[in-house]
């Protein structure tokens, strides 16, 4: 077993959490030659990602995704009002919405070695329009922790600079989530565990099915 694990490793087919040729399998059959390109263009910068300073990881990992992939709604992409896609169908997309943008970024940084503490998954209520607007929409952001109590640094989908979240008045957090469970407000801990999110369990689900292993 550990000498086919080995082989596997050598071979690339193996790659962190991520059996890389069953991905690529899979985007082949469900997308086409383009998803096969995505996925290997994903794994080449991420190779050359993997020993850099963690705050250039994570702008190298918020501009991919936010220049490779096209906004779009659920029921456009799905043809479902709300479908929590996994990376591999967010590249095979090419398109997807904020939370699709996020989960890319998360998974990605995951990979990366970012710790799991650092990490969070922010519903918030984005007014649109600026600060002093009063139009407002749900809207989610990858959460960066420096430590549990800093200041969270913003990656998002709208706004390719990663900015702090004193800098992000136009954003109102609602609540935010990772393996640990969910954060309700400014909690450093963890008050819900994070299986009670039914989309987040299907997601883990489709992505083990994907040859993923959490």
């Amino acid at each position: 077993m550990v000498m086919a694990l080995a082989s596997m490793l050598a071979a690339g087919l193996v790659w962190g959490g991520f059996e890389i040729e069953r991905m690529r399998q899979l985007a082949l059959q469900r997308y086409g030659a383009a998803a096969v390109e995505a996925v290997d263009g994903w794994r080449s910068a991420l190779g050359g990602w993997r020993d850099l300073p963690e705050e250039e990881q994570l702008r190298r990992v918020n501009e991919f995704f936010n220049r490779r992939i096209r906004f779009a709604d659920d029921m456009v992409v799905w043809a479902q009002p709300d479908y929590w896609a996994t990376p591999l169908e967010t590249l095979g997309r090419g398109a997807g919405d904020c939370e699709d943008f996020v989960f890319a970024k998360y998974f990605t940084l995951r990979e990366l070695g970012v710790a799991e503490g650092h990490l969070r998954m922010t519903y918030v209520r984005a007014r649109i329009g600026g600060p002093a607007s009063s139009i407002t929409q749900a809207h989610m952001v990858l959460s960066y922790y420096p430590t549990p109590e800093a200041m969270p640094l913003v990656l998002d989908n709208l706004i390719t600079e990663i900015r702090p979240a004193s800098s992000r008045p136009d954003l109102a957090p609602v609540f935010s989530f990772n393996m640990q469970g969910v954060f309700v407000g400014g909690a450093v801990q963890a008050s819900t565990p994070v299986d009670r999110v039914s989309r987040w369990r299907e997601l883990i689900l489709r992505m083990r099915s994907e040859g993923y292993t959490p």
